[in-house]
């Protein structure tokens, strides 16, 4: 049977003693990830870039686990306001996932009002597969 694997990368990391993603085989389910500063935990104020930010982390925690992002298969975002925030949110899907043809399924939910974040999201990938 196949180990379970961490997976991290440099500039973010969870307050909680658990990783950014968990590696079975060929499988990877991140945690959840937020809209902060590459290497900080600053949050910025605005939705754009706070958008912009989770794409980053998306990126670069399925490179960290051997993949690319045409190895995911499903993305849950949350967001404070997901009827108004669409469009920030599609503009970087879009380029990430430009091939309309070969796009992850997506979920968007309602984020609670008392998080100091706009948008936090997690993903399901299948590498290699």
């Amino acid at each position: 049977m196949t180990k379970r694997k961490s997976v991290n990368y440099p500039g973010y990391s969870h307050q909680n003693p658990i990783p950014n993603a968990s590696r079975i085989g060929n499988i990877v389910m991140s945690s959840i990830m937020n809209g902060t500063e590459p290497g900080t935990r600053t949050v910025p104020p605005d939705l754009a870039t706070q958008v912009t930010n989770i794409f980053k982390h998306i990126r670069l925690c399925i490179e960290a686990a051997g993949g690319t992002p045409d190895d995911i298969i499903k993305v849950n975002f949350w967001m404070k306001q997901p009827s108004t925030g669409r469009a920030a949110l599609n503009d970087e899907w879009v380029k990430m996932f430009p091939d309309e043809a070969s796009r992850p399924a997506r979920h968007t939910l309602q984020l609670s009002g008392d998080s100091p974040h706009h948008v936090t999201c997690d993903f399901t990938a299948v590498i290699g597969g």
